[in-house]
C-alpha cells in the first residue's frame, strides 16, 4: 500500500491528526509526511485546521474531505438511490419496508452464524467488525473501562441511507438483536447526520 493510501486510511479510522503523529506512525520524517499531505490536499482529499496550542504556534491538524469518500467503496451510490426511488414508486412504502426487512433477515443469518462460537462481548464485537469491514464499513472495536465502541468509519450504503433513514434504523436494530442477551447498544454518532463516523456504544448488561 502506498504511503498516501496509508495516510488516508489512518485518518479515516483515527480522525484528524498532525504531521508529527503521522510521521511517527509510518516511520517517516515530518518533511516527508508533509509532502504527502500537500499532494493529497492538492487533489482535494485533505483539508487542515490550525488549532491553538497551550504555548507556541498553533498546531495543524489534517483531516479528510467529503471528496475522499470516492477512495472507499460506495456500492454505486447513484444507482442505489435510483433503485430505492423506483421501489417507492412501484411498490409503495410497504414494498420498501419489505425490502429492508429482507436485507435485515439475510444479515441476521450471516452475522448470527459467524458470532455463534465466539465467547464474550469483545470477541463477538471484533468478529462483527471484521464482517462489517469486509462489507466496506472500515469498522473497528475500542474498549473502555465499562463499555465498548463499535466504530464504522465509512458508510458504503450512504446513498441508500440518505434516501431512506429506515436502512439506518434497521442496522441499529440488527446490532441490538445480536447482543440482546448481553449488552445495550445505542448509536451515539451518525454519518448521515454529519458526523465523521457511525459510533455504536455497547454497554454490557449487569
Amino acid at each position: 500500500m502506498k504511503t498516501s493510501d496509508k495516510i488516508v486510511d489512518y485518518l479515516k479510522q483515527q480522525g484528524p491528526s498532525t504531521a508529527k503523529v503521522l510521521a511517527e506512525q509510518f516511520s517517516l520524517t515530518t518533511m516527508g509526511v508533509r509532502q504527502h499531505l500537500q499532494a493529497l490536499e492538492d487533489e482535494g482529499m485533505l483539508t487542515f485546521e490550525d488549532r491553538k496550542a497551550a504555548r507556541g504556534r498553533p498546531t495543524r491538524y489534517w483531516s479528510l474531505t467529503p471528496k475522499s469518500n470516492q477512495l472507499f467503496p460506495n456500492k454505486h451510490d447513484e444507482l442505489t438511490a435510483q433503485l430505492i426511488e423506483s421501489v417507492k414508486v412501484v411498490f409503495g412504502d410497504s414494498g420498501l419496508e419489505q425490502l429492508i426487512a429482507h436485507r435485515e433477515t439475510s444479515s441476521k443469518q450471516v452475522y448470527q452464524q459467524a458470532l455463534a462460537d465466539k465467547q464474550g462481548i469483545l470477541a463477538k464485537l471484533q468478529t462483527l467488525a471484521d464482517l462489517r469491514s469486509q462489507e466496506g464499513y472500515v469498522a473497528k472495536v475500542e474498549a473502555e473501562q465499562d463499555h465498548f465502541w463499535l466504530l464504522e468509519n465509512h458508510c458504503p450504503i450512504c446513498a441508500a441511507a440518505s434516501s431512506c433513514a429506515n436502512f439506518c434504523r434497521s442496522e441499529l436494530q440488527l446490532f441490538q438483536w445480536l447482543f440482546a442477551d448481553s449488552a445495550d447498544i445505542s448509536r451515539e454518532e451518525h454519518i448521515i447526520e454529519g458526523a465523521r463516523r457511525c459510533a455504536y456504544k455497547v454497554v454490557p448488561l449487569v
